[in-house]
């Protein structure tokens, strides 16, 4: 007689149901943390192009015109500086209270301050006030966005679970070439303007635009809910007294997550903010050096997914440092290319330092610096890794790019910076423990170190 098939297992409406919510639920969350990091990074590099373009002799006035440049990156790294801060007090508020409420929070004060940046009386107006405000500003950006990026990663990656967080977590890294793509349109249109019109009030035009990146992030953010690896946290009232301390109890982590990522934020601040300094210094017009950084962030956005999911596949840590051998490898050419002063050779400079070498860096970084971390103390880990990295990559690049240029136009130690960054990051890799298998539901776990294992308490 033939064999009856197998009956397959009755559909379950109320399991499917659920699955099906979850899925829109990652999807919210996914596109939240995109436009959350679109606007941090859209505020931070609209305001390092202006600073490049007027910034020096609207707030800096009488100084020699590379000081004032200088000057004003002097006001680009206080912002840096500031993020490790931003950093340890909303990922405390996000490890005892909740993801959700200091998101809300950090997108808040990050477009606010944007905003009133673009309201500023210049010197002129109100003499020494105007820088003091401008550095205030700077700050309270700085603090805002020391919180953002952790929380948005980890609302990804703990919503996302055990399946692909590489690729989910990319959404929120996409946010880095979309907010630059942006800016990058946004500046483009306003430098068009004669000179005398940008410099009066041109200039103000890109940071007023904020709000509306801030409306309709906060708008989706709304309806996010809390982390589900969270909520379990509270349910079990296991949240960290002090997650900084229990950070800091074993730094081993943190010092790994810092350095790891000191390679993607100094090409990032080399090739976006620096360049433009650099590239009109040297005769090119300010159009096409903007132009060449919108033809890079759309590449990025194609590189940066791809990367991720790749290592999903392979681990975090072989892309990672494919991405750090060729950012350094590509240093000198780029550099090269950018020296030709032909249009098209810049265009696909910029495409190969940042678009895509910086891109293959950068990507993994947001899953592996959030699987570094317990939940119990992963807003805190996370974001404070990060924010070091990007206060000694991004932070201070530019400035001491400027000051060894100066108006020599010797491209050389940019390029030595380039492969400094990458080198730091390709040695710091061989450290990491590879995580990209390994179960976030740990609500004990402290920070994961060292290849062998993760430290327990």
């Amino acid at each position: 007689m033939p064999s009856s098939p197998v009956a397959s297992p009755p559909p379950n409406p109320a399991a499917e149901a659920e699955q099906t919510q979850r899925t829109r639920q990652l999807r919210r969350v996914a596109l939240s943390g995109l436009l959350g990091t679109a606007v941090e990074f859209y505020d931070f590099l609209v305001y390092g192009t202006v600073a490049a373009l007027v910034f020096g002799e609207l707030f800096f006035p009488g100084a020699d015109p590379a000081v004032g440049t200088i000057a004003a990156f002097g006001t680009f790294a206080a912002g840096y500086l500031a993020r490790p801060l931003g950093g340890i007090v909303f990922g405390h508020f996000g490890d005892r209270l909740g993801r959700k409420s200091m998101l809300l929070l950090t997108m808040g004060l990050m477009g606010g301050a944007s905003f009133l940046i673009g309201l500023l009386p210049t010197y002129e107006t109100i003499g020494v006030w105007a820088p003091v405000l401008l550095i205030t500003l700077r700050v309270v950006q700085g603090i805002a966005i020391g919180g953002e990026w952790g929380g948005a990663t980890l609302m990804v990656v703990e919503h996302a679970g055990e399946k692909r967080r590489g690729l989910w977590s990319s959404f929120t890294q996409m946010g880095a070439p979309l907010g630059s793509l942006l800016s990058s349109v946004v500046v483009t249109l306003v430098v068009a303007m004669p000179r005398d019109q940008f410099t009066a009030w041109g200039w103000r035009v890109p940071f007023l635009l904020s709000v509306v990146l801030l409306g309709v992030g906060l708008f989706v953010r709304l309806k996010v809910v809390e982390s589900p690896l969270f909520a379990k946290v509270k349910d079990e009232r296991a949240e960290a007294r002090l997650p900084l301390v229990d950070v800091l109890r074993r730094p081993r982590a943190l010092l790994l997550a810092a350095c790891v990522g000191i390679g993607a934020f100094t090409a990032q601040s080399l090739l976006t903010s620096y360049l433009i300094a650099y590239a009109t210094g040297i005769g090119y017009p300010r159009p096409q050096v903007l132009t060449a950084l919108t033809c890079s962030a759309a590449v990025a956005l194609v590189v940066l997914p791809c990367a991720s999911a790749l290592s999903d596949r392979v681990g975090r840590r072989p892309v990672v440092l494919t991405g750090a051998i060729a950012s350094a490898a590509l240093a000198f050419p780029v550099l090269a290319l950018v020296d030709s002063k032909s249009p098209g050779l810049l265009i696909l400079a910029v495409i190969l330092g940042h678009g895509i070498a910086q891109s293959v860096m950068y990507g993994p970084l947001g899953a592996l610096l959030t699987e570094m971390f317990g939940t119990r103390v992963r807003y805190t880990g996370a974001s404070l890794g990060y924010q070091l990295a990007t206060l000694i990559g991004a932070g201070f690049s530019p400035l001491i790019a400027q000051s060894l240029v100066g108006g020599s136009g010797d491209s050389t130690p940019v390029a030595l910076l380039l492969c400094g960054g990458a080198a730091v990051t390709a040695v710091t890799v061989w450290f990491v423990r590879e995580t990209h298998q390994d179960s976030l539901g740990d609500t004990t776990a402290v920070p994961s170190a060292g290849r062998t294992g993760v430290l327990r308490p």
